[in-house]
């Protein structure tokens, strides 16, 4: 755990001992902004606490707005939703697009644009949309239950972290 640590210190320039942070925005729709759970329930915060318990000063920023879809990620990272120095983007794309009659096409060609944008702009991005079963689900069949929400900030800590059986980065 401390070589982890001094790791992360090495290639961000953080650590608990240091005025620096690593930067994090977690751009999504209503699972990002915690539906049913509620924002302190939600794996932003999740992700959030779990970093901070490894010794690790992050600033876990939740973009999530109920009912966006991609092209409205799209239009957000460039106007405000993901500012200067930010170092990672967790991009939660969700399913509106496909509930509101948008296409898987132009649901993938807007994560490959949104990508594409921050990678230019030398900002990490993690895609977490993975397929949820059943049982991560709330009653609605849509949302995230409690317990995935937080399997989720496990994961995508371990992804940040480089710890094994990380989530895997999930092309569109």
């Amino acid at each position: 755990m401390r070589r982890l640590a001094i790791a992360i210190v090495l290639i961000f320039g953080i650590g608990s001992g240091h005025a620096s942070s690593l930067n994090i925005v977690v751009v999504g729709a209503s699972n990002t902004a915690g539906w049913g759970v509620g924002a302190e329930n939600a794996f932003p915060a999740r992700l959030r606490t779990i970093l901070k318990e490894r010794g690790i000063n992050a600033v876990v920023t939740s973009a999530g707005v109920i009912g966006d879809t991609t092209a409205g990620m799209l239009r957000r990272i460039d106007s405000g939703a993901v500012p200067n120095k930010t170092d990672i983007v967790i991009l939660q794309p969700g399913t509106n697009d496909l509930r509101f009659f948008g296409s898987k096409q132009q649901r993938a060609a807007n994560i490959s644009a949104i990508v594409d944008r921050l990678r230019r702009r030398r900002i990490r991005v993690i895609v977490l949309d993975p397929v949820i079963p059943r049982d991560h689900l709330q009653w609605d069949g849509i949302h995230y239950t409690r317990a995935a929400h937080s399997k989720f900030a496990m994961e995508l800590a371990a992804q940040i972290t480089g710890d094994k059986g990380a989530l895997s980065q999930k092309k569109p």
